[in-house]
């Protein structure tokens, strides 16, 4: 199994490099002028924790504008899913474009840890009513289509849960470096399985609350979203408002999901006044998730992993960012609810993003 994960991870790399046009292979190094580098951290540490959902790592790159004749086999079969005009037409329905062929095209690739574990470090097998040991590895291949109004992404994801994604190293050596005790029980851990998932976002510009009073402004976005595979299957539903100085022309959102990416959601000719930015912003997010492969264990495995996952989560979260010329900090604080019935409360957990713009 572990084999047949690998081959694959190496198989879909080959195939997003392949350039389908005659202007140049794909190259890994990011874009000059709008390419976006970005590492994200959530960590309970923030709250003063370490349980539950302890820790995530993500690096996202994204492009920048790409002429569709670029695109790699990847790129054209996630084409399908932006709702342009080459997209299928339940998509064009909801693309919320209003000139499906003015679109702008970028396209990401990313790489994603997420670790779990319970409340007791010394507990061999997680107790009853915490949460189970597991960790999470994935790779992400995105395409993102855009217009002044909509944001369109799509993403293929394809990842291990289990020792394979290597959470346990990991922890163990953030221990190390703080001197803290490791959790002991990753022997029960979720087994190895490979997971194939694809997601969909979509981001409306709130241009109702777009103003500015010299150098103050607020803006925002509506989204939704759905994910399905072996991974997480959920629908949800939220917004962000920025409320600052000087606001950024891109979206440094901190929160890391499978779809997080720095960059200009929306075509628009404003640019910053200056070097500097800060601002505030507050959000939601709800979800219906169907089924997530660290509460209802792996698909072709008989794991029992003694919680039961909640069927709607939600959550709100605040910050702030800072930015300077093409560096822009985040920090937000996020306060979710219950993720499985046995969880005596929901965990808060702080979220770091930072992003350089090429």
């Amino acid at each position: 199994m572990k084999r047949i994960f690998y081959c694959a991870l190496c198989a879909m790399v080959v195939l997003t490099m392949c350039d389908a046009g005659a202007t140049g292979a794909f190259s890994l190094l990011p874009d000059r002028g709008d390419a976006y580098l970005s590492f994200y951290l959530d960590n309970d540490l923030f709250a003063g924790t370490d349980e539950n959902y302890t820790n995530g790592i993500r690096i996202a790159w994204i492009s920048g504008p790409r002429d569709p004749k670029q695109f790699g086999t990847v790129q054209r079969g996630l084409r399908k899913l932006t709702g342009d005009s080459e997209s299928l037409k339940v998509f064009q329905r909801i693309s919320g474009f209003r000139d499906l062929t003015n679109i702008e095209y970028n396209y990401g690739t990313s790489i994603t840890q997420l670790i779990f574990t319970p409340e007791d470090p010394d507990a061999l097998k997680s107790p009853p009513g915490e949460s189970p040991y597991a960790g999470w590895l994935g790779l992400g291949f995105s395409l993102h289509a855009k217009d002044a109004y909509a944001l369109n992404s799509a993403e293929l994801s394809i990842g291990t849960v289990g020792p394979n994604a290597h959470a346990k190293e990991v922890q163990d050596f953030i221990h190390d470096l703080k001197g803290v005790a490791q959790f002991k029980g990753w022997d029960s851990q979720i087994p190895n399985e490979p997971t194939l998932n694809l997601f969909f976002s979509q981001k409306r510009r709130l241009t109702f609350i777009e103003s500015e009073w010299g150098k103050f402004s607020v803006d925002g976005f509506g989204e939704w979203g759905a994910g399905l595979g072996t991974f997480r299957t959920d629908l949800y539903l939220g917004a962000l408002t920025r409320f600052g100085w000087n606001l950024p022309v891109d979206f440094s959102d901190p929160r890391l999901s499978p779809t997080a990416y720095s960059h200009q959601p929306f075509n628009t000719d404003r640019r910053e006044s200056g070097p500097w930015s800060l601002y505030g912003l507050l959000g939601f997010r709800g979800s219906a998730v169907a089924y997530d492969v660290t509460l209802d264990g792996p698909v072709f495995h008989d794991f029992d992993t003694g919680a039961t996952r909640e069927p709607l989560i939600g959550g709100l979260y605040a910050g702030l960012g800072v930015r300077y010329r093409d560096l822009e900090i985040t920090y937000v604080q996020t306060f979710p609810s219950r993720r499985f019935k046995e969880q005596s409360s929901g965990r808060e957990f702080g979220s770091i993003a930072i992003s350089y713009r090429f």
